[in-house]
Protein backbone atom coordinates (compact mmCIF):
# COMPACT_ATOMS: atom_id res chain seq x y z
CA UNK A 1 0.00 0.00 0.00
CA UNK A 2 1.36 3.41 -0.99
CA UNK A 3 0.37 6.23 1.35
CA UNK A 4 0.56 9.79 0.02
CA UNK A 5 1.69 12.26 2.67
CA UNK A 6 0.61 15.20 0.52
CA UNK A 7 -1.88 15.43 -2.34
CA UNK A 8 -3.62 18.10 -4.38
CA UNK A 9 -7.20 18.75 -5.34
CA UNK A 10 -8.02 19.09 -9.04
CA UNK A 11 -8.38 22.87 -8.72
CA UNK A 12 -4.91 22.95 -7.15
CA UNK A 13 -3.43 20.99 -10.04
CA UNK A 14 -5.10 23.41 -12.47
CA UNK A 15 -3.57 26.41 -10.70
CA UNK A 16 -0.16 24.74 -10.57
CA UNK A 17 -0.32 24.18 -14.35
CA UNK A 18 -1.30 27.81 -14.87
CA UNK A 19 1.59 29.01 -12.71
CA UNK A 20 4.02 26.70 -14.53
CA UNK A 21 2.93 28.17 -17.87
CA UNK A 22 3.90 31.62 -16.55
CA UNK A 23 6.93 30.84 -14.36
CA UNK A 24 8.31 27.44 -15.38
CA UNK A 25 8.76 24.57 -12.89
CA UNK A 26 7.48 25.34 -9.38
CA UNK A 27 8.15 24.07 -5.86
CA UNK A 28 6.14 24.25 -2.63
CA UNK A 29 7.30 24.92 0.90
CA UNK A 30 5.33 24.84 4.15
CA UNK A 31 7.29 26.57 6.88
CA UNK A 32 4.72 26.70 9.67
CA UNK A 33 5.75 30.19 10.65
CA UNK A 34 3.33 33.00 11.32
CA UNK A 35 1.50 35.00 8.68
CA UNK A 36 2.70 33.93 5.21
CA UNK A 37 4.49 30.88 6.62
CA UNK A 38 1.26 29.28 7.79
CA UNK A 39 0.15 28.77 4.18
CA UNK A 40 1.91 26.62 1.62
CA UNK A 41 4.10 28.87 -0.51
CA UNK A 42 4.70 28.29 -4.21
CA UNK A 43 7.98 29.44 -5.76
CA UNK A 44 9.83 29.11 -9.03
CA UNK A 45 12.26 26.20 -8.74
CA UNK A 46 14.95 28.62 -9.94
CA UNK A 47 14.35 30.89 -6.95
CA UNK A 48 13.95 28.51 -4.02
CA UNK A 49 16.20 25.78 -2.65
CA UNK A 50 14.96 23.61 0.22
CA UNK A 51 17.10 23.78 3.35
CA UNK A 52 18.81 20.88 5.06
CA UNK A 53 16.05 20.79 7.70
CA UNK A 54 13.22 20.61 5.15
CA UNK A 55 11.45 17.31 4.56
CA UNK A 56 10.25 16.21 1.14
CA UNK A 57 6.67 14.91 1.36
CA UNK A 58 5.91 14.18 -2.29
CA UNK A 59 4.85 15.86 -5.50
CA UNK A 60 1.75 17.82 -6.44
CA UNK A 61 1.61 16.94 -10.11
CA UNK A 62 5.30 17.37 -10.81
CA UNK A 63 5.85 20.13 -8.24
CA UNK A 64 7.85 18.94 -5.20
CA UNK A 65 6.41 19.76 -1.78
CA UNK A 66 8.66 20.36 1.24
CA UNK A 67 7.82 21.09 4.86
CA UNK A 68 10.03 22.38 7.66
CA UNK A 69 11.12 19.68 10.09
CA UNK A 70 9.43 21.38 13.07
CA UNK A 71 6.13 21.72 11.22
CA UNK A 72 6.34 18.11 10.02
CA UNK A 73 6.55 16.92 13.63
CA UNK A 74 3.14 18.49 14.28
CA UNK A 75 1.52 17.13 11.11
CA UNK A 76 3.23 13.78 10.49
CA UNK A 77 0.09 11.87 11.59
CA UNK A 78 -1.99 13.60 8.90
CA UNK A 79 -2.26 13.65 5.15
CA UNK A 80 -1.92 17.20 3.84
CA UNK A 81 -4.43 18.05 1.12
CA UNK A 82 -3.48 21.20 -0.76
CA UNK A 83 -6.50 23.12 -1.98
CA UNK A 84 -7.18 26.55 -3.51
CA UNK A 85 -9.55 29.23 -2.26
CA UNK A 86 -10.25 32.81 -3.33
CA UNK A 87 -8.07 35.37 -1.64
CA UNK A 88 -4.53 36.66 -1.55
CA UNK A 89 -1.66 34.21 -1.31
CA UNK A 90 1.54 34.81 0.59
CA UNK A 91 3.39 37.96 -0.39
CA UNK A 92 6.13 36.01 -2.18
CA UNK A 93 4.02 33.06 -3.34
CA UNK A 94 3.42 32.84 -7.10
CA UNK A 95 -0.37 32.60 -6.82
CA UNK A 96 -0.64 35.96 -5.04
CA UNK A 97 -1.50 38.02 -8.18
CA UNK A 98 -4.08 35.43 -9.30
CA UNK A 99 -6.67 36.32 -6.64
CA UNK A 100 -6.36 32.80 -5.22
CA UNK A 101 -4.34 31.20 -2.47
CA UNK A 102 -3.20 27.74 -1.56
CA UNK A 103 -4.66 26.27 1.62
CA UNK A 104 -3.79 23.17 3.66
CA UNK A 105 -6.57 20.82 4.63
CA UNK A 106 -5.71 17.66 6.49
CA UNK A 107 -7.02 14.35 7.64
CA UNK A 108 -5.61 11.92 10.18
CA UNK A 109 -4.10 8.76 8.70
CA UNK A 110 -5.93 5.53 9.46
CA UNK A 111 -4.16 2.87 11.53
CA UNK A 112 -3.60 0.85 8.34
CA UNK A 113 -2.10 3.84 6.52
CA UNK A 114 0.08 4.73 9.50
CA UNK A 115 1.45 1.18 9.54
CA UNK A 116 2.64 1.67 5.93
CA UNK A 117 4.36 5.02 6.48
CA UNK A 118 8.12 4.85 6.44
CA UNK A 119 8.54 7.15 9.46
CA UNK A 120 5.60 6.36 11.72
Amino acid sequence: MHVEKVKATEVTLDLINHLKSKHGPVIFHQSGGCCDGSSPMCFSQKEFNPGRHDIYLGDLGDAPFYISKDQYEYWKHTQLIIDVVKGRGGMFSLENPEGKRFLVRSRVFSDEERAHLTDN
